[in-house]
């Protein structure tokens, strides 16, 4: 007998806690029993209430850091298929540099070519060291890292199931809700525009500041510069709806092939040639997501100051000097 309800059973929110503190805990329980359960919930759509139940138990079990008063994350649920370069670790370097502090909570590739941790490895910066000094780089440079492998010890035994499945699962969903840091403003991209209000009624249940969910209309799980974009905006335990394009920051509409990502080599590369000035479609999606996440962060008075902000973090080097200080620090610290 399956000790995992059946998928197709919709779970309350105590319920699904349960079931998931079962699942992270339970190392009895099969591994096809655990990746059949999951693709399961993926192909019946998870509810708002088994995402806030699955996300309260893994946060009861997470390794917490303190983290300044107005810290922000930015990330994407992952699994958009769309394999882009790594926007959101662009925009966090771009938006620490603009004076907020960012804790970055990310992962290797699960489901894509490259992770945001693949791709910071690949700048130079020890994921050990970053892991170790995570606290102190957040409080003197403002920005850090939280590699999920080390905050997240329950998980160790489902990323390889993740990885066998290869696909989207509400382990996606769960990871930006769960950030060790506390934070409580957040931009979120998620891949399925449809599924942006259920996703917010999910992050309204486990209550936040100020959160935008985002997801561009082709998929993308971060605003997309291509057309329209569905996003939510969630205070407290409540969400509006609204619809966002490039236009509202005075970007011209670009097709996602412009920002298709490859190897973490490569997604390095572009990001180093970003921050030491290549004006491409990859730094205008990084410019529409850093003013989105200034919106959160409640910083600059409109769209187009926000757009200034973040241009001028990225022209005048702060971004790539940023970066530099964060490889130094961890290299400083490292074994």
């Amino acid at each position: 007998m399956s000790s995992l309800p059946d998928p197709g059973e919709h779970l309350d929110v105590e319920q699904a806690e349960d079931v998931f503190g079962r699942l992270l805990d339970d190392e009895s329980i099969p591994e096809d029993e655990i990746g059949a359960f999951l693709i399961g919930l993926t192909e019946r759509s998870e509810t708002a209430a088994e995402i806030a139940g699955a996300a309260r138990a893994l946060r009861a079990r997470m390794i917490r850091i303190a983290a300044p008063s107005g810290t922000i994350d930015v990330c994407g649920t992952g699994g958009d298929g769309h394999h882009t370069l790594n926007v959101s670790t662009g925009v966090s370097l771009a938006v620490a540099a603009a004076g907020v502090p960012v804790a970055k909570h990310g992962n290797r590739a699960a489901s894509s070519r490259s992770g945001a941790a693949d791709t910071l490895e690949q700048l130079g910066l020890d994921m050990d060291a970053a892991g170790r000094s995570a606290e102190q780089s957040l409080a003197s440079l403002g920005i850090c890292f939280l590699f999920a492998a080390n905050h997240h010890p329950a998980m160790r035994r489902i990323q390889p199931i993740r990885r066998r499945l290869g696909r989207r699962t509400i382990f996606n969903l769960m990871g930006p809700l769960s950030n060790p840091a506390g934070v409580e403003r957040q931009l979120i991209g998620i891949a399925r525009p449809a599924y942006v209000p259920i996703y917010a009624e999910a992050q309204a249940q486990l209550n936040s500041a100020f959160t935008m969910i985002v997801s561009g209309d082709e998929g993308l799980d971060e605003l997309s510069l291509a057309g329209g974009n569905e996003v939510a905006e969630v205070r407290g335990s409540s969400f509006e709806m609204r619809r966002l394009d490039a236009g509202v920051v005075g970007l011209p509409r670009t097709p996602v092939t412009a920002i298709r990502g490859g190897d973490p080599r490569h997604n390095a590369e572009r990001l180093r040639a970003v921050l030491a000035g290549t004006k491409d479609a990859f730094r205008d999606a990084i410019v529409f997501n850093g003013a989105a996440a200034l919106a959160v962060a409640g910083r600059g008075d409109g769209w187009t100051e926000r757009r200034s902000m973040i241009e001028d973090a990225l022209d005048s080097g702060r971004a790539a000097r940023l970066l530099d200080q964060w490889i130094d620090l961890a290299r400083d610290v490292a074994p």
